[in-house]
């Protein structure tokens, strides 16, 4: 990490007990720490204490961070075992293994297999109709708070795994390296899943849109 970039500037401000820098940085992060714990005790109120405790792990640890990942990796770590500690007590963590690989996934076909043209077709394989963009329809919902709220309880139904990283990547702004390196994963795993996990949710609002308009 430079030493002249902001990120920088913000953890020495925080090693030397700036109050303002690290109310700033609980408003900048504390309701994505929720939402990522979230995944792992699935509870709100467990959820919000493992932030809290977070912020504590926070100022404990501020002197020995590094800066050899972003912040905001370091802050997941720290959030992950808080996370890891409650689970073990209240017996309702997500297991970390279960991120890598869901039982039969391997085998799961990412997108219907009745929305491409059949065998002996003469576009066998091919889309039977244009697929849109992730972006675009059903997915331009999500600039409304009614299509926000759509599209999260849609990721709400995904395997632990797929949930994890769709939240970290398109609800949180992650890019690929940082999911890896939080929750584990090979770059080959992490864009497996995410694509799984988009190609559910942009089932689910279609079904959703169809059976609307119907």
């Amino acid at each position: 990490m430079h030493p002249e970039s902001d990120e920088w500037r913000l953890i020495v401000a925080l090693r030397g007990g700036d109050g303002a820098a690290f109310a700033a940085l609980i408003e900048q992060y504390h309701a994505s720490l929720i939402r990522i714990a979230i995944l792992f005790v699935r509870d709100r109120d467990i959820a919000e204490e493992v932030a809290q405790e977070t912020w504590i792990g926070v100022l404990r640890g501020i002197d020995r961070f590094e800066g050899r990942s972003s912040l905001r990796t370091w802050l997941f770590s720290i959030l992950a075992n808080q996370a890891r500690r409650r689970g073990e007590r209240e017996r309702r963590v997500i297991p970390f293994a279960a991120l890598a690989r869901a039982p039969g996934d391997e085998f799961e076909p990412t997108v219907d297999p009745a929305r491409f043209e059949p065998p002996g077709d003469e576009y066998a394989g091919h889309w039977v109709s244009a697929l849109p963009h992730w972006e675009v329809s059903p997915e331009v919902a999500v600039l409304s708070r009614e299509g926000r709220q759509e599209i999260e309880e849609a990721i709400a139904t995904l395997p632990p795994n797929q949930r994890a990283v769709i939240t970290l990547r398109d609800i949180e702004g992650w890019d690929g390296e940082e999911v890896c390196n939080a929750l584990g994963l090979t770059q080959t795993n992490q864009r497996v899943l995410l694509h799984r996990a988009r190609a559910r949710v942009r089932n689910l609002l279609e079904q959703k849109l169809g059976s609307a308009g119907s």
